[in-house]
């Protein structure tokens, strides 16, 4: 049944501003609501939940970044009962309503020490193959957009579905899944290690990665004694 409850969050939301500061960095936030608690930290936005309807995220774009609210609109649009994405409800001037997931992204799997089991892995492809199918273009899928729930993957932030090109993230992480992951199931990830992969690969050739290589240069770093 359509109802636009998630609406109620608006006055809340309406205090808050989401600052932009850079291509990699993530997002500054301005402003104060006690009703609001954030979740999550990108590059473009910030998602908050609103305590009086904890089944509801809201994503707060910064300005510069609206086009890419425009275009999450248009891809949830096409992906709409789709099980392993958020459930769309509706936008406001600088946001959008999704429904709230519970679950641990990839990332924080690694800093604690859960396991990824394979299923995740594989209800990603399946999610894949659903967008392409659609005529969209699954990208900009990495650690911090995929949440480990009930054992299964879900997907978040599909903003970057409309662009063209292949960014290979998704690619890359299966092949360390398969190739390094092996060597720290279940052992607990320092976060400068993590940055440490993360910068680094920022900073590699697209057209030219040895991720061999890499994971080398990683490993060595987390196992030198």
């Amino acid at each position: 049944m359509y109802n636009e409850q998630w609406k109620q969050a608006e006055t809340a939301l309406a205090r808050m501003e989401v600052i932009k500061n850079g291509v990699n960095d993530p997002v500054t936030i301005v402003g104060e609501a006690d009703d609001l608690r954030c979740i999550g930290i990108g590059t473009d936005a910030a998602v908050f939940v609103y305590e009086h309807m904890p089944n509801y995220a809201y994503k707060l774009y910064a300005t510069e970044a609206l086009p890419k609210k425009e275009a999450e609109m248009e891809v949830y649009s096409a992906l709409v009962g789709n099980p392993y994405f958020p459930e769309f409800y509706g936008s406001g001037d600088k946001y959008v309503a999704i429904s709230h997931e519970s679950g641990l992204t990839l990332y924080d799997c690694l800093l604690l020490g859960v396991p990824i089991p394979r299923q995740v892995i594989d209800d990603v492809e399946v999610a894949r193959t659903f967008v392409r199918e659609k005529g969209l273009n699954p990208r900009d899928i990495h650690l911090k957009n995929v949440l480990l729930q009930n054992g299964r993957g879900k997907v978040l932030d599909v903003s970057e579905y409309i662009q063209p090109g292949n960014d290979k993230r998704w690619e890359h992480l299966v092949w360390a899944y398969d190739n390094v992951y092996p060597l720290i199931e279940g052992k607990k990830m320092p976060i400068w290690v993590l940055d440490a992969v993360k910068n680094g690969y920022y900073h590699l050739d697209p057209s030219n990665i040895n991720l061999q290589e890499f994971a080398d240069r990683i490993s060595r770093l987390f196992f030198r004694k």
